[in-house]
């Protein structure tokens, strides 16, 4: 009997290991000749081992970092942009997989409908910053006026050049009001881009991910490297610095990430009171009903 609260502890681990091994079967289904490239082209990946260990030490001290933001009302506002396939979205996941989504929620717009185009250019991301107590991760950001909206024409260059002269202030407005502005780019090399959207090509799981602006960007290759230079030029301000995040190993580009986000966040570890499981109350009066089988799930597997 002892023994059992181990095995379950055990189980319990077992299974939130399986579930990250799930999330890194991203190349489950590429053929061995797309599989044998990339590994080729990538041979010192991160150990598997340290990277798992490494993960949940990381995310373990999120789970710190939410307490105290929802304890102190802090609000915290991260941006994720960069190149395409550059491993923002996997960052993100990672980050909030095992936080509370009622503190830490992401924010990934479409594109602006006909009405948003005609309104002042910020309003439409302001309804989702957070209030006190909250996360908020933007999957891309207002600086698509500045990256994909300039690059493919979507934007003349006079309302570039206003987004330029006005996202300085509006960020300072941010900061003023008590948020925690963090601002990452992912970048990974010309060489890597074109094997990951090779990956998507191949894999039926991931071709949604090929969006007609995802192959334009590789077509646009330098006229996105030049708008990026522009813009960490114009918008890399003392208040809200830009922080870049080498993507080509995506392991250690999670991991650099997450470390570097919670050196920046002053947080200390809230106190919880000790939490007791009360006793099940039986009512000796009462009598379950049997529910009819049509309304269960069938057992498939």
């Amino acid at each position: 009997m002892e023994d059992q609260p181990q095995d379950w502890l055990e189980a319990e681990l077992q299974d939130t290991l399986d579930e990250d091994y799930e999330l890194e079967l991203e190349d489950a289904v590429l053929s061995q000749e797309i599989k044998q490239i990339y590994r080729d082209t990538h041979p010192n990946q991160m150990d598997r081992k340290a990277y798992f260990q490494g993960l949940l030490r990381l995310q373990s001290e999120l789970i710190k970092l939410q307490d105290w933001v929802s304890h102190y009302k802090e609000k915290v506002v991260v941006i994720f942009e960069g190149r395409d396939s550059a491993g923002k979205g996997g960052a993100i996941k990672r980050i909030t997989q095992r936080l509370n989504p009622r503190v830490a929620r992401v924010v990934a717009l479409p594109a602006p409908s006909d009405r948003e185009k005609t309104q002042w250019y910020f309003q439409r991301y302001v309804p989702h910053l957070p209030a006190g107590g909250e996360i908020v991760l933007f999957d891309r950001s207002w600086y698509n006026r500045a990256g994909v909206e300039r690059v493919m024409g979507f934007a003349s260059e006079d309302q570039v050049q206003q987004f330029f002269d006005d996202v300085p202030e509006f960020e300072r407005m941010l900061v003023r009001s008590g948020i925690r502005l963090v601002k990452y780019w992912f970048s990974i090399t010309d060489e890597e881009q074109q094997m990951r959207f090779l990956m998507r090509v191949h894999d039926p799981m991931k071709q949604w991910k090929l969006s007609p602006m995802d192959l334009q960007a590789r077509v646009r290759w330098e006229a996105y490297t030049k708008a990026k230079e522009e813009m960490f030029e114009r918008t890399n301000i003392p208040e809200a610095p830009w922080y870049i995040v080498p993507g080509n190993d995506k392991k250690r580009a999670r991991l650099n990430c997450m470390a570097h986000l919670l050196s920046l966040m002053p947080y200390t570890e809230i106190p919880h009171d000790n939490i007791t499981l009360p006793d099940r109350v039986f009512n000796p009066d009462y009598e379950r009903d049997v529910l009819p089988r049509d309304l269960y799930v069938p057992q498939k597997f």
